[in-house]
C-alpha cells in the first residue's frame, strides 16, 4: 500500500504500523459488509420502482419509455432517456429484467427527481406505503426520498473506489457513526417499503458486530 493511502489509518493509529494494517484491513471487511446490504437494498428499490411501472404503464414500460412520445421522450428527461438506451443497447438479446439489472443506483434514484417523477405521472411514492405522513414543516415528497438516496449513492460510490469508512469525516481519528448514520438509513427505507428486513438480511447482516 502506498504512504498516502496508509497515512490516515497510521495517524489514527498513532504510528503504530500493526495497528494501522488491522484497522486498513477491519475498513476492508466492514466495507464489505455494508456493501453486501446496499446491494440488497438497490435490488429491492429497483424491483419496487419497476412493480409500480409496470403496474401503471405496463410490462415493457422501460423500452417503451424511450420511444418516440414516451414518458422520457423529452429534453427534461433526456439523460434518463439516453441512459436507458445505453443499457439496452449493451443487452445482447433484449429482455426487461435484464434491462432493469443493467441500470445502476444512480439511475433509480434520479427516478425520484422532480422531471422524472412528473414523467412518471406522480406514482412512485407507492414505492414507499409506510413512510411518515407530510407536515407543514417536513414534507416526505420525492424531493425528500431523492436527497435520501442520495446519501446512498454518495456511500456507495465511496465504497467502490475504496474510501475508508471507518474515520470521522476529514479527520484521522477512528468513528463509526458515518457507518451507523447510513445503516440506519437503509433499515428506515427498508421499513417505509414494508419489507421483512430479519428475512431479507439473515445470514447476511453483521454490521454491529464489526462496528
Amino acid at each position: 500500500m502506498t504512504k498516502a493511502r496508509m497515512s490516515r489509518y497510521l495517524m489514527a493509529s498513532k504510528g503504530n504500523t500493526r495497528k494501522a494494517v488491522t484497522l486498513y484491513r477491519k475498513n476492508l471487511q466492514l466495507t464489505q459488509e455494508l456493501f453486501t446490504i446496499i446491494g440488497c437494498f438497490e435490488i429491492v428499490l429497483r424491483n419496487s420502482i419497476d412493480r409500480v411501472c409496470v403496474d401503471e404503464f405496463g410490462e415493457d414500460w422501460l423500452k417503451n419509455s424511450v420511444a418516440t412520445n414516451g414518458i422520457f421522450d423529452n429534453q427534461k428527461c433526456r439523460i434518463t432517456k439516453n441512459n436507458i438506451n445505453k443499457s439496452i443497447s449493451k443487452l445482447p438479446i433484449y429482455n426487461h429484467n435484464k434491462l432493469i439489472a443493467e441500470l445502476g443506483f444512480g439511475f433509480w434514484r434520479y427516478m425520484f427527481a422532480q422531471n422524472q417523477f412528473n414523467a412518471t405521472n406522480r406514482i412512485l411514492l407507492k414505492v414507499f406505503p409506510s413512510k411518515p405522513t407530510s407536515t407543514p414543516t417536513l414534507q416526505y415528497n420525492n424531493i425528500y426520498i431523492f436527497k435520501e438516496l442520495a446519501k446512498l449513492n454518495k456511500l456507495r460510490n465511496r465504497m467502490a473506489h475504496h474510501e475508508p469508512i471507518c474515520f470521522e469525516p476529514g479527520k484521522p481519528i477512528k468513528n463509526t457513526t458515518y457507518v451507523r448514520h447510513h445503516y440506519n438509513l437503509i433499515l428506515q427505507l427498508f421499513q417505509w417499503m414494508q419489507i421483512n428486513v430479519f428475512t431479507l438480511l439473515l445470514g447476511l447482516d453483521h454490521i454491529n458486530k464489526i462496528m
